[in-house]
């Protein structure tokens, strides 16, 4: 099975574009332990030929250039992207869907409360129903993709509820302190070929917290692609470049006695990756202390071309 890292930065990219925070200040000026990455979004594949899309990012358009392994192939037009998969509605992970309008067909996999959330914005309406049909995915229960023609993609995923929050732009503050969050909100992803040749992954760009349950499921994973999004709970509050804790955004620091390092030490996971990593993290600094920590820890950071083979 083949991966590819299309993007590996949170919301905004790095750097983002309003953001002169010390990253984005190097990022910007060049500097090459500072590399810059677009939103987060991976493409799988179980023979190099067909692909999985796992999260449409904003920036899809340009990932798809600078990989070869999704460019059109053959006829006049095509391209081998089959089918992707949503692990939530968050602008970051769905706006990509519109750069795949141009009469393209693929099938989109998401929770029935993520396409209602597509269907409700009409703008997704640019993506013909008879060309990209939506096909709904139920929790806990493992499938395998089709494209668009029904053909399979030898791959088997599985989604399921982790701890997190609704989409920024649907939270209902009359709701509680939930802001209305169910648990199709935030899923995870498990990810193999349909013929054994490996266990697969683990895809998680958004979670809140790693209890027990979780934890025993990721035990001895092959590969985990993590929620990277801060350093530290109050990142964003300390560097002034926002209001709100990870906690309150629905993500898990890497750092500290609740952080994704400790919560992960005793897990024995192959390869870890940390990935929807956040322009305030000091971790995407190849010369910080703060990656020095997290590679010590046997993580490694997520960059934007990174392929994997499993």
């Amino acid at each position: 099975m083949k991966i590819l890292v299309l993007g590996s930065a949170a919301g905004g990219g790095f750097p983002q574009w309003n953001c002169a925070c010390e990253g984005c200040r190097r990022a910007r000026s060049g500097d090459p332990a500072a590399r810059p990455r677009t939103q987060s979004s991976l493409a799988v594949s179980a023979d190099g030929q067909d692909w999985l899309l796992l999260n449409a990012s904003p920036d899809l358009g340009a990932q798809l250039l600078a990989s070869p392994a999704l460019h059109p192939k053959g006829a006049t037009r095509g391209n081998p992207i089959a089918a992707a998969v949503l692990t939530n509605a968050d602008i970051d992970h769905v706006a990509g869907l519109l750069t795949l309008r141009e009469s393209h067909p693929f099938a989109v996999y998401a929770t029935p409360r993520v396409h209602g959330v597509l269907s409700a914005n009409s703008v997704f309406n640019v993506l013909n129903p008879a060309l990209v049909p939506r096909r709904p995915m139920s929790l806990g229960t493992p499938f395998q993709p089709t494209g668009a023609d029904g053909r399979p993609l030898g791959l088997e995923v599985e989604a399921f509820a982790v701890p997190g929050k609704v989409a920024l732009y649907l939270e209902d503050e009359a709701a509680g302190p939930s802001f209305g969050s169910v648990a199709e909100d935030t899923v995870a992803l498990r990810v193999r070929p349909t013929d054994g040749s490996s266990d697969g992954l683990f895809y998680i760009p958004g979670c809140a917290a790693l209890p027990g349950w979780l934890a025993d499921r990721l035990y001895g994973a092959p590969l985990v692609l993590f929620d990277g999004t801060t350093w530290t709970d109050d990142e964003m509050v300390r560097t002034g470049t926002g209001v709100k804790t990870a906690a309150r955004m629905g993500h898990m620091a890497m750092s500290g006695p609740d952080g994704s390092l400790a919560a992960f030490a005793p897990l024995n996971v192959a390869t870890k990756i940390y990935i929807h990593i956040n322009n305030t993290n000091p971790a995407l600094l190849e010369d910080s202390p703060e990656r020095r920590k997290a590679e010590a820890a046997g993580w490694h950071i997520a960059h934007d071309g990174l392929e994997l083979t499993l």
